[in-house]
């Protein structure tokens, strides 16, 4: 799958987030090393703590399914700039593929893609 092939699927799965409370709408589309797409969305709670990311939506879906091995995730959002994940998001991409590529897309179709190294060059690890 290439690149605008992954856009289009974190496009789609946008669509899915549930943010009634901050409106930003993110969704994902991850590739595993097989070939295998999980998307992800974002989805709110009105305990902000019990929110999900898209990504981690997407990654956790991956596992459970018995994928764990990820080459590249696209991210897009409703905002106006990069959505960037977050640290709890990196620090759990992190821990599965550390070379993973990221791809950026915001509202007006700027896209950056940039690798996983450059977003997080040191990571937690026992």
């Amino acid at each position: 799958m290439n690149d605008l092939e992954l856009l289009a699927a974190a496009n789609k799965a946008m669509e899915n987030a549930y943010a009634p409370y901050s409106g930003f709408r993110v969704g994902t589309a991850l590739l595993c090393a097989d070939g295998r797409v999980f998307t992800g969305c974002n989805i709110e709670n009105s305990s902000y703590g019990a929110t999900n990311c898209a990504e981690r939506t997407a990654v956790f879906k991956a596992v459970s399914e018995g994928c764990r091995d990820f080459s590249a995730i696209a991210i897009v959002s409703s905002g106006g700039g990069e959505t960037f994940p977050c640290g709890i998001c990196r620090q759990v991409l992190g821990e599965f593929s550390p070379n993973i590529r990221i791809i950026l897309r915001n509202k007006s179709g700027e896209t950056a893609v940039y690798t996983f190294q450059e977003l997080m060059p040191k990571i937690f690890s026992l």
